[in-house]
Order: C-alpha cells, then structure tokens, then sequence
C-alpha cells in the first residue's frame, strides 16, 4: 500500500535539508575545509530555508487557532527548554572550553540570553549559532502584533517593503545606530512586560503592537548589521506571502521583487565586507535557498526521504546541540585542517556518529516532553475558558 505523505512533511525535509547544511558548514570548516563550498555559504543557506519554513508556516498556524495566548505558550515550551539546557551545557563547560571572548560577562548578557534577541541588541550568544534565534523571535513579535491588530497584508507586500528599506539601510548605514547593554535591560524589561499582558489578556492589543514596534526598531537601529537583518526579516515574510499566494489569496510578484532585492543589496550596502556577503556568493545562496523551498513544494505531495522528515523532526536540537559537540571533539582531536584525509574523514565520521543520538536524544527527553507538556498547558487554558 502507498504511504501518503502528511501534509507538512515536505516542511519537515526542508528543516532537514537546513539543519545537515548548517552543520555541514560548521563541520567542514573545521575537519574538512576542501569540502566547503566558496561559491555559495552552506551555513547561510541552510538558514534562509530555515527563515522560508518559519515564514510559510508561523503565521498561518497563527491564524488557524485563533489564539496569541496559546501561540505564545507553544513557543515558550518549543524554544525554551533546550536552549536554557544548552546554555547551560556550555556554561558547565566553560573550565575546560572557555565561552566565546566576544559574550559580554556582565548581567547584560543574561538580559540579552533571556529574551534571545541577542543579535539584534549587539549582543553574542554563548554560541554563534543563536544569532538566528534572535530573528525568529523578531519574526514572532511582529507576526502577533499583525494578527492581534487583524492586519492580514492582503497584497503580500510586506515583505517587498521590507526588502526596499533593507537596501536603503545597506546606502546610509555602516552599522548600529545604537549600541551598549542598555539595550538588553530595556528590551527585556519591555519583553517580559509586554508577553505578560499578551499572555495574561490585559492590554493584549497595545502590548503585542509595543512589542512588535519595539523588535521592529532593534533590528533598525542596533542589530549588528541593519541590512542584513531587516533581509531576513523579508525573507521571513517572504514564506509568509507564499503561502497566501499557494491558497490564491495573493499575488507572488512582491516575493519575486523582494528577492531580487535582497540578493542585489550587497552591491551598494556600506558594510558587507564578509566573504560570503559578496555579491555573486550572496546572490547564489539566496538562489539556492529559494530553489530549495520551491523544489519543496513540488514535491509536497509526494513521498519523501524518511531521513529528511526524521531530520526535521530532530532539526531544533540539532541545530542546538551540534556546535558544543563539535567543539568537545576539536578540543581532543586537535587542529584538522592540515590533518591527513583519513584522519579528517575518520573524525568527521565519528562527529557525525555522536551528532545523530545526541540530537535525538535531546529530542526525545527534553524537546518532546516539553512540547506535550505545553499543549496540556493550552488544552487546559482552553477548557478553562470554555468554563467560565
């Protein structure tokens, strides 16, 4: 008999797809640098099919159940657990493998860690991978305040428009207009007050609307790089926009638009002096990506790859859990760079035959039960309500 497909499995490939990538980049960089493309950054565009799935599917899952309160709750129990637990991890650690030099050691930095929009106040994560957690939750700021205001942008222009102030932010901006840790206390005092009244009901309105103005300014006036974060944003809402396109509820042009737009940003933009920013590297990766969720799509109703939709499955904690894996390996094998080849592949080998239980396991004991536990916590909301 023909297995059909769920209906989000394609999703589910896509954050495996992403997930192999980002750690593909890590890996080779390290063990294995003749394997690591120059054309296009692995890394980056293992993350934009993350942001395009996050898009595609946050708002509409938003829409579908109707309720902030629920959709907050959800992500608190999605995000929370493991990332608490890895940092903690790490912090464990830090006697034999010192944090990152570029974390602030003062309370700024837990202000920073609590709300994770560390990249978007200046601020480094314990690891470097949690800058892209800053633009999720950015991403989930503003797509409740546009649900609880019932702004449903209709023309899916949103995400053209944020292209276009990307790349005037890329003329006129060489970096922050603000920075210093006062950025961290004032934005997590506002998160932890706004979500309150979010989640509690009172003022929802004004304080999801406060909160999305407030994530909205951050990545304008203090993400590391201005550009480069409201690009992503747009990419976020680019998947946003295709999905209303996919239900023939808007058009698709503003997502042509927006892509070109950001993949010809780094022509002009003032800071864009890393590698993989360069015009003909950026704009392959954005195409890549792109590809990528089309080619997703197209197959949606199809049988997929069971390792994809597994990895998918598992993606969050192995976009988590990979990094401080790999940097328990480099610190007992050494230097690989310059390593003979077997002894590259052999430790990568291994890396990846450790990486695979971790990041199931993670899944299993951590992830899974908090995100059972979380939807008790809304069922029982429900029923609550449905009470009174």
């Amino acid at each position: 008999m023909r297995q059909v497909p769920s209906r989000f499995a394609w999703l589910d490939a896509l954050r495996g797809i992403g997930a192999l990538a980002v750690v593909g980049e890590h890996l080779t960089t390290w063990a294995m640098p003749w394997l690591r493309p120059t054309s296009f950054n692995l890394g980056v565009y293992g993350v934009m099919v993350f942001f395009l799935v996050s898009g595609y599917i946050i708002p509409s899952s938003l829409e579908r159940h109707g309720d902030v309160r629920a959709f907050w709750v959800g992500r608190f129990f999605r995000l929370y657990p493991l990332y608490l637990a890895v940092i903690a991890l790490v912090l464990a650690l830090a006697w034999w493998i010192p944090v990152r030099p570029e974390v602030p050691r003062d309370l700024s930095s837990v202000a920073a860690h609590l709300t994770m929009l560390l990249d978007t106040v200046g601020a480094a994560g314990v690891l470097n991978t949690m800058w892209t957690l800053s633009y999720e939750m950015v991403f989930y700021l503003l797509a409740a305040a546009l649900f609880v205001t019932g702004v449903r942008d209709g023309r899916n222009l949103l995400p053209a428009v944020l292209a276009l102030i990307a790349a005037a932010a890329g003329l006129v901006l060489t970096g922050p207009p603000l920075s210093g840790g006062w950025l961290a206390w004032v934005s997590s005092g506002l998160f932890v007050v706004g979500l309150g009244c979010v989640i509690s009901g009172r003022g929802r309105t004004v304080a999801a609307c406060a909160l999305g103005l407030m994530a909205l300014a951050l990545v304008l006036l203090s993400s590391r790089v201005p550009w480069f974060g409201l690009a992503i944003l747009a990419v976020m809402f680019a998947g946003t926009a295709i999905r209303r396109w996919e239900r023939g509820q808007a058009p698709l042009w503003p997502v042509i638009v927006t892509a070109m737009v950001v993949a010809a940003t780094p022509l002009w933009a003032l800071n864009a002096g890393w590698w993989w920013v360069r015009p003909d590297v950026w704009g392959l990766t954005v195409l890549l990506a792109a590809l990528t969720f089309a080619g997703g799509m197209a197959l949606r109703a199809r049988p997929l790859p069971a390792v994809l939709t597994w990895l998918g499955t598992i993606s969050y904690s192995l976009y988590l859990v990979h990094l401080p894996l790999l940097l328990i390996v480099m610190e007992l094998a050494g230097e690989l760079r310059w390593s003979p080849l077997p002894l590259q592949i052999g430790i990568s080998v291994v890396f990846l035959s450790l990486l695979m239980p971790a990041g199931w396991l993670s899944h299993r004991f951590i992830e899974g039960p908090m995100q059972r536990l979380g939807r008790r916590v809304v069922s029982q909301q429900v029923s609550l309500r449905r009470g009174r």
